[in-house]
C-alpha cells in the first residue's frame, strides 16, 4: 500500500499546542504590561505600538534566548574513537556545519535543542520539524539570533520605556526617539526572514516528511514578523 502524506492535523500534538499557547501567553503578558506602562489616556495607537514592541522584546528575550542556550549549553557527546579519514566519521559531523569546521571548536559534541531535555529544548524540537536547522547549531542561525537576543530585544525595551515615559508626561515638543528606533528595530528584523534562505536552498533545510509543517511555519512565523 502506498503510504499517505500525514496532513497538518495529523502533525499537531501536545508539544504544538503548548508551544502555540507560550506565544499567545508572552501576547497578554505584553497587554498586561501596557496596562501598567501607560497612561490610562493613552491614544490606541501608542497602546498597540507598546503591546507589539514588548512582546518583540519578551519573544526575543524568552524563546530566541532559550534557542541560544541550547545551541550553547545542550549537547550530545561523541566518541572521537573515528578519526576524520575513517569512512563513518563524517556521520558523526552535524550536518549544519562545513566540513571540517565544529561548533564552539569541540569535534567532541554535537549542540542543539535536538539534544536538550527541557521544555524549550522540546518547543524547538518542533519548530525543527519544520526547519530542521533550529534543532541543531546552524552557524548562520545562531549569528543572526546573537544579533537579534542582544542587540534588538533591549532596543525593543527602550522602545517601550520612551513610549511609556511619554505617555505620562507633557514632552512640550522633547522625546520622540522611539520613532528613530523603531525605524531601525523594523528594518533589523527583516534580517530574521528565512525566505532568502529557503529560496537559494531549493527549501532544502525543509525536511520533506514535515512539508506542510514548514509551509505552515514560514507563513505563520516568519511572514508576520517580516
Amino acid at each position: 500500500m502506498a503510504e499517505t502524506t500525514p496532513s497538518i492535523i495529523d502533525l499537531i500534538d501536545t508539544t504544538t499546542i503548548l508551544s502555540l499557547l507560550s506565544t499567545l501567553a508572552i501576547l497578554a503578558t505584553a497587554y498586561a504590561l501596557s496596562l501598567t506602562a501607560l497612561s490610562p489616556s493613552s491614544p490606541t495607537k501608542i497602546r498597540i505600538l507598546f503591546i507589539w514592541h514588548a512582546f518583540d522584546a519578551l519573544i526575543h528575550f524568552i524563546l530566541e534566548g532559550s534557542y541560544l542556550y541550547n545551541c550553547f549549553f545542550s549537547h550530545l557527546s561523541l566518541s572521537l574513537s573515528l578519526s576524520p579519514s575513517t569512512p563513518n566519521s563524517a556521520s558523526k559531523a552535524s550536518e549544519f556545519l562545513p566540513p571540517g569546521v565544529y561548533f564552539l571548536g569541540r569535534r567532541d559534541r554535537l549542540y542543539g535543542a535536538s539534544y536538550g531535555n527541557g521544555g524549550f529544548s522540546a518547543l524547538w524540537r518542533e519548530y525543527a520539524k519544520a526547519d530542521r536547522r533550529w534543532g541543531g547549531s546552524d552557524l548562520t542561525v545562531v549569528s543572526l539570533e546573537l544579533l537579534t537576543v542582544g542587540l534588538m530585544a533591549p532596543v525593543a525595551v527602550w522602545v517601550c520605556c520612551c513610549l511609556s515615559r511619554n505617555s505620562r508626561i507633557e514632552t512640550r515638543g522633547l522625546g520622540g526617539s522611539e520613532w528613530f528606533w523603531m525605524v531601525v528595530l523594523a528594518t533589523g528584523e527583516l534580517y530574521g526572514g528565512e525566505y532568502c534562505v529557503f529560496l537559494l536552498s531549493g527549501c532544502g533545510c525543509l525536511k520533506e516528511d514535515g512539508l506542510e509543517t514548514g509551509c505552515g511555519w514560514a507563513v505563520g512565523d516568519e511572514m508576520d514578523w517580516t
